[in-house]
């Protein structure tokens, strides 16, 4: 059963049972007020034919010592003779409870008559037939006689008042149950539009509709589980398509690792033969023992550069502090004496934490980088200045540039902008994935900014500890823009 069918019927069991349980008390209520009127009446009633027979029996003329039946009788029938049209009958009986006079049509049970006691009077509803009656006894006490007198009164109407009442309410009942099932079938329709809406979200989403979101109606407690619920798909489609990403990613490096590991196989393995099936002269042995040893060199390093990404992602840091002027040092030593590319230097003294052979990597390729992008004679910038979110590192040169394209993916294991000028100088475009995992330890990212034909930048910031700068230390790096 639907939830707004569940809600419809709660609510109409629920309304069924107030107003059935209502009306009843309330009719109930009115007939009792009635019938308390009417015994009220009736007693009201006793006593008149009481003090009207008393009257009357002290006017008889005096033959006898006691009051005589036919006495009784004589007074009994004037009495009824004054209240017909009334509906009012009466019955008297003797000490012994022997009926002397009764009304025509007047009940012959004498329960009521046995329980009269002396001075008291008895009540007593009764249904003879169609009708509904009180019936009310009292003793009398007449010219030394003890006699009995009983009425009933006819309270038919106040019982076919009572049916009318629960007739009444049971129809006015169901016009209103069909009217409010009416409503609260549209209210429970709106009130579930919020659940139905994301029913329908999940089934798109299992379908795969991963973009599909749930149109939120209202801002109660239904419209923030909507605005939950589409947080949640937002967040689970980012993570499927970084998931696919990876999983294409993986798919493009055991490629491209195919790739690259076939390429100098095949000229080892080609060389190799020739040199194992024939007799080459001095220059041309010369020729393939170096094919060989270059391509070698070159699987070393891509074999070498691997293994460290692979032992940066899964390794620990193990930082320590230093001065950066050491790493500014270690690539004057390198490349400082350097003719084809002439390095400029231009640093501030400071402080920085973090792992000193893994930093001197990163600077070592990126300056590797910059002379492999540039051609001869052009120079090859570093920097290095204090910021106020860590230690600014940056190497800059002129050469070739890269497309906005690929400065999307050249931190990618494999990827190379220009793969016959990555291969001349033994490249295999594993540099900058190593370097951007091992500033990822560092909790910094590898910077990238370049225009075709005038050159790169490419920089990081290694953040300052959180103790030392009393926390107000950022661990992000600025924005591309903020490279200078």
């Amino acid at each position: 059963m639907k939830f707004s069918y569940k809600i419809l019927l709660s609510c109409i069991i629920t309304m069924a049972a107030a107003l059935g349980i209502g009306g009843y008390f309330f009719v109930n209520n009115v007939f009792e007020a009635s019938m308390e009127r009417e015994m009220g009446q009736a007693a009201d009633e006793n006593n008149i034919l009481q003090f009207a027979f008393e009257t009357a029996a002290l006017n008889i003329p005096a033959k006898y010592d006691l009051l005589q039946n036919s006495a009784v009788k004589e007074i009994g029938a004037n009495l009824e003779k004054r209240g017909e049209g009334t509906g009012r009958l009466l019955r008297l009986s003797d000490e012994n409870r022997e009926v002397l006079y009764a009304s025509e049509g007047f009940v012959e049970d004498t329960q009521l008559l046995a329980s009269i006691e002396k001075q008291t009077r008895a009540y007593q509803v009764i249904h003879p037939d169609d009708h509904y009656y009180i019936q009310t006894g009292a003793e009398i006490t007449a010219l030394d006689r003890t006699l009995y007198l009983e009425t009933m009164r006819d309270v038919t109407a106040v019982y076919e008042e009572r049916t009318r009442g629960f007739s009444v309410y049971r129809n006015l009942t169901l016009l209103i149950l069909v009217v409010s099932s009416v409503i609260m079938f549209f209210i429970s329709t709106w009130l579930t539009r919020p659940i139905r809406l994301l029913t329908k979200a999940t089934k798109k989403m299992t379908d795969g509709d991963y973009s599909y979101r749930a149109e939120q109606v209202s801002t109660d407690e239904m419209g923030q589980l909507t605005h939950d619920f589409n947080h949640m798909a937002g967040v689970l489609e980012e993570n499927i398509h970084e998931l696919e990403a990876e999983v294409q990613a993986r798919e493009d490096f055991i490629a491209a690792f195919s790739h690259e590991l076939k390429t100098p196989l095949t000229a080892v393995i080609g060389y190799a033969d020739l040199l194992r099936s024939r007799k080459l002269d001095e220059e041309k042995h010369f020729l393939s023992a170096n094919y060989i040893y270059t391509e070698g060199k070159r699987l070393e390093a891509m074999s070498l550069r691997l293994l460290d990404i692979i032992v940066t992602k899964r390794g620990v840091l193990e930082p320590q502090e230093m001065d950066a002027e050491v790493l500014f040092a270690y690539l004057k030593d390198m490349y400082g004496e350097q003719q084809k590319h002439p390095f400029t230097f231009r640093y501030e003294s400071g402080r920085i934490y973090g792992e000193v052979d893994l930093l001197k990597s990163i600077l070592l390729n990126l300056a590797d980088n910059a002379c492999k992008a540039s051609e001869e004679g052009k120079t090859i910038e570093v920097l290095g200045e204090k910021r106020r979110e860590g230690y600014f590192f940056a190497v800059k040169d002129e050469g070739v540039g890269i497309s906005e394209e690929d400065c999307r993916r050249i931190t990618e294991a494999f990827y190379m902008v220009d793969k016959s000028r990555s291969r001349s100088h033994n490249g295999a475009g594993l540099g900058l994935a190593l370097c951007s995992e091992i500033l990822k330890l560092h909790g910094s990212r590898l910077e990238i900014r370049s225009t075709l034909g005038k050159g790169s930048t490419f920089a990081f910031v290694i953040p300052y500890p959180a103790e030392a700068d009393g926390g107000a230390a950022e661990s992000h790096v600025r924005q591309t823009e903020d490279i200078r």
